[in-house]
């Protein structure tokens, strides 16, 4: 699915022209800066729900994990997050949402609902290898292969 156009080294990449119309819809938007940078280098719309996630590759095991966020009352929260295995790094910390079977031998943690800090998630962005991708109910930008070893910020911004 196309994205909004991206500018990425100062060179606008029309990757992504056709669907504005579906992006004056959104209500929220993830704007992605390089860390500490104001300039955004591409933008992500969200429905009404504030609702995204973010995949990507453990890089050790390889398998698929998928960390669920949304917007309550303007702020950017952690609802879930569904892994095949509590491999390095990975695990479930009590109180800590709701621990459950996702019925393949995985897991799946919900009701999280822990706030993101100044609605900016910071990441380190992984090797295509790793494949961390933004997936919203609009789009699925694949953050590895535009920025892979850069720092990002993704910043939540109201509808303008």
């Amino acid at each position: 699915m196309p994205l909004i156009p991206l500018r990425l080294t100062g060179i606008l990449l029309g990757l992504l022209l056709p669907w504005v119309a579906a992006a004056h819809n959104a209500v929220y938007y993830l704007d992605i800066h390089r860390a500490g940078e104001s300039e955004r280098v591409a933008q992500v719309p969200l429905d009404a729900d504030g609702d995204w996630c973010l995949h990507w590759h453990h890089s050790v095991t390889g398998f698929l994990v998928r960390d669920c966020f949304t917007v309550e009352e303007g702020r950017l929260m952690l609802q879930r997050s569904h892994q095949p295995d509590f491999a390095a790094g990975l695990d479930h910390i009590p109180e800590r949402g709701d621990l459950e079977s996702d019925g393949n031998g995985g897991y799946i943690i919900n009701n999280i609902n822990e706030p993101v800090a100044g609605n900016a998630l910071r990441l380190r962005v992984g090797s295509e290898r790793v494949g961390h991708r933004i997936v919203s109910a609009q789009q699925d930008l694949d953050l590895s292969q535009h920025f892979s070893g850069e720092r990002l910020e993704l910043r939540l911004r109201g509808h303008p």
